[in-house]
């Protein structure tokens, strides 16, 4: 069974999606990135969506654009790839998604998975932030100078 990534409440629309045919959602499950994602700019609302039939939650999950089917991106919480992901961020960059406590925000790391798994890549440079109140989020890119824009998430053989 595929549900949105948080408890469905009410449900409100159902969308069409690349890797789980059409999905229920609620209007509360609708995150907004008024400058959309880098290269994707036009596209602006999204969900998040995963796979329920493992246990506990899974290690990739999915943002699903919201008005176009085949736009959907792997998504990874940062700190199950780097427990001590610790962004510096300068805090005007955070502006468009309003004031919120830092335990309000959701950060997600961008996926690229090759023909070979044990190749997949995360941006730790440019992670999603998402403020969970008012559902507003945008990419941003970080100051850290030792992230990665492909940073391998399994460490290669022999290293």
């Amino acid at each position: 069974m595929h549900q949105p990534f948080y408890i469905m409440t009410e449900v409100n629309m159902r969308i069409d999606t690349r890797y789980f045919g059409e999905v229920e959602i609620g209007d509360e499950k609708i995150l907004h990135f008024e400058q959309g994602l880098f290269g994707f700019e036009e596209y602006k609302d999204f969900t998040v969506l995963y796979d329920i039939e493992g246990e506990g939650e899974p290690f990739f999950s999915w943002l699903q654009c919201v008005t176009e089917k085949n736009l959907a991106f792997p998504v990874v919480n940062p700190f199950k790839v780097k427990e001590d992901y610790n962004p510096v961020v300068e805090d005007a960059l955070l502006g468009p998604i309003g004031e919120c406590e830092a335990e309000d925000l959701l950060v997600f790391l961008l996926a690229t998975v090759p023909g070979n798994p044990k190749k997949t890549t995360v941006n730790m440079k440019a992670p999603l932030v998402i403020n969970t109140v008012n559902r507003q989020g945008i990419q941003i890119i970080v100051e850290n100078e030792d992230y990665a824009i492909r940073h391998m998430i399994m460490p290669e053989e022999g290293k």
